[in-house]
């Protein structure tokens, strides 16, 4: 593939955040361009907009330019109703005005002559899923979200308000050997500047050397542990039971991670990608490579479906640990080994970058002040430079993750891993999810509303039995081992967060929305000792490709319902003694069924 052969898109238009008053758009193009949009509710007359004039571009490369549309509209859009629009697109003197069914030929639902949307009134339908591994052997549950979508395409009473992606949108710290050699090839024709990593002694351009370090990444790591590098980094996702060692393939280059986002939402990079394996694995990386290739043939297959749901729905997300790497920030001693490192605090900078650019930007675009995105623009032309470092010091400290959508239930979404409340006992035991000062804003953000949907990457309310399991492992100090990440690990937090539900002037209503463990529930939650509630109800849904093993999750099942029964003794060894717990199953599960893929269209939330 040439430069001249890359697609004008290469990835999107996704779909941010959308009012009547404002559209947030995302996409990726291989080229300079000047827009204007078109919208066209029904009912009511067309608008057009200069969309040029209230979009942001980012180069970070040759042949690679990011682009967010945050449109303020002078009329109003109506709610309720189906808005067609028509994104046109024009390379940077050229003449030719594309519209979005030329530059973006499989974006229509079939009759459909543009994409388009829907403003819900209300957030009473939401899709909601975690957890998108490429490489891993199941459906893509982003297909199922598009099957839904066409199925109630013409009512658009019927279409959900929000789809919510909760995590783990990539997986940087788990890649397939077929898409890093994808990564690399789509690398090969953007034309990024090389990221310069002392550390590797020779530039980027070792990392991207085929005939090296497929499979075998981890030995590109410093000779000298005496930071613990590779246990933090790399060792800590060695699970006995649950997976094998999967860190071989860990993107470190920020080019890496930007061409990873490309090809897990669109096909339009894949087009001309060769997935030939290189020479020089081994008969066992040989075999895992064609494992791998036969299930990320059936995930690009898939791939015009997700562009296409992206462009319809507006789509909220969050990161959790995969986004940036595996165990991210789970304890205070792995901060202080990951962080202290130059590369490995290069690494996870590299990923945060990606997830600003990616995933973090259209959340709230007037989160980023004005420097930090000047900081950005020059960082990109120089990446792995002093000021490039200074950028990811930034970030890495940057508050402002978090975001709520007002809806007229409003939509919380909460930054679960770097607001992080630290162990004082023990800088290897888990720290809570959120700290004090971070709990406080958020009471005080739902203080007084009738209704709010919160979304937590990881479940508030767990499994009991697998929260046991956690505890013992960070007695005997190996939390890293099991993902000791719950709520309820952290004293602190864990009671702060609980007596957020007792207060007198909390909503009467909360939806609890999380995904992170790979399999999915839903509890009924209900303060003992205490009259007309609140209504708490919380639906754990995850993976939209990934899975807990099957064998295990129907033991685990089991057991909880055995030794965590209603009347058992052991629940008064929980914090969360003061609540009664329902649980809730399909009526179509087996025991122990983990859910494959966005399983929830919700209705009534906050009604």
């Amino acid at each position: 593939m040439t430069a001249t052969a890359l697609p004008l898109v290469l990835c999107g238009p996704i779909l941010r955040r959308l009012t009547p008053e404002k559209l947030t758009l995302w996409l990726a193009a291989s080229r300079p361009l000047e827009s204007r949009l078109h919208l066209y509710p029904d009912g009511e007359s067309q608008q057009e907009v200069d969309a040029g004039a209230h979009c942001r571009c980012w180069q970070a490369g040759e042949e690679l330019f990011f682009y967010l549309f945050d449109i303020p509209l002078q009329q109003a859009l109506p709610y309720d109703c189906f808005i067609g629009y028509d994104l046109q697109l024009r390379p940077v003197n050229t003449e030719h005005w594309q519209p979005v069914t030329e530059w973006a030929s499989d974006i229509c639902y079939p009759g459909q002559p543009r994409p388009g949307f829907v403003l819900r009134s209300r957030l009473d339908r939401v899709l909601h899923g975690s957890c998108r591994k490429p490489h891993y052997d199941s459906a893509d549950g982003l297909l199922f979200a598009d099957a839904k979508l066409q199925q109630h395409f013409i009512d658009p009473q019927h279409w959900p308000s929000v789809l919510m992606m909760s995590g783990d949108q990539v997986y940087v710290d788990d890649v397939g050997g077929p898409m890093l050699v994808a990564i690399h090839g789509l690398l090969a024709e953007l034309g990024l500047p090389v990221e310069n990593i002392a550390e590797v002694q020779s530039s980027e351009a070792r990392l991207h050397d085929q005939d090296a370090h497929y499979y075998r990444r981890d030995t590109l790591l410093p000779t000298e542990q005496s930071s613990g590098l590779q246990d933090v980094l790399f060792r800590s996702v060695e699970k006995p039971v649950f997976t094998s060692d999967h860190a071989h393939n860990h993107l470190i280059t920020l080019g890496e991670v930007l061409a990873m986002y490309l090809l897990v939402w669109s096909p339009a990079a894949w087009e001309k990608l060769s997935l030939q394996a290189p020479p020089a694995l081994d008969d066992a990386q040989q075999a895992l490579y064609s494992e791998e290739r036969h299930s990320l043939d059936h995930f690009i297959a898939g791939l015009p479906r997700v562009r296409r749901v992206m462009a319809h729905l507006p789509v909220a997300m969050i990161f959790d640990d995969h986004d940036i790497t595996d165990d991210w920030n789970l304890t205070a001693g792995w901060e202080q080994s990951a962080y202290s490192n130059p590369f490995s605090r290069r690494v996870i900078g590299n990923a945060l970058l990606g997830y600003l650019i990616c995933q973090g930007w259209g959340n709230a675009p007037e989160h980023f002040p004005e420097p930090l995105l000047e900081q950005v623009v020059t960082g990109l032309q120089q990446p792995g430079s002093e000021q490039y470092d200074v950028l990811l010091d930034e970030l890495l400290k940057f508050p402002r993750w978090h975001y709520h959508w007002d809806y007229h239930t409003p939509l919380v979404v909460l930054d679960t891993r770097t607001h992080r409340w630290r162990s004082e006992k023990n800088l290897n035991w888990p720290s809570g999810l959120m700290d004090w000062e971070a709990l406080t804003d958020l009471q005080n953000d739902i203080l007084g509303h009738e209704s709010v949907v919160i979304v937590s990457p990881a479940p508030i309310f767990g499994v009991k039995l697998i929260e046991t399991v956690q505890r013992i492992f960070t007695w005997v100090g190996k939390p890293l081992l099991v993902d000791a990440e719950n709520w309820m690990a952290h004293a602190g937090s864990a009671h702060a967060l609980l007596n957020m539900f007792r207060h007198p002037r909390t909503p009467k209503n909360f939806v609890i929305l999380s995904g992170d463990v790979h399999y999915s529930f839903a509890y009924d939650i209900q303060l003992r000792g205490r009259q007309g509630g609140p209504e708490i109800w919380q639906i754990t849904s995850s993976g939209i490709r990934n899975e807990f093993p099957a064998k295990l999750l129907d033991v685990f099942d089991r057991l909880n319902r055995w030794l965590y029964a209603p009347l058992s003794p052991l629940n008064w060894f929980t914090k969360r003694r003061g609540m009664k717990i329902i649980p809730y199953k399909p009526a179509n599960a087996r025991s122990g069924e983990a859910a494959e893929c966005v399983r929830y269209w919700l209705a009534g939330a906050g009604s």
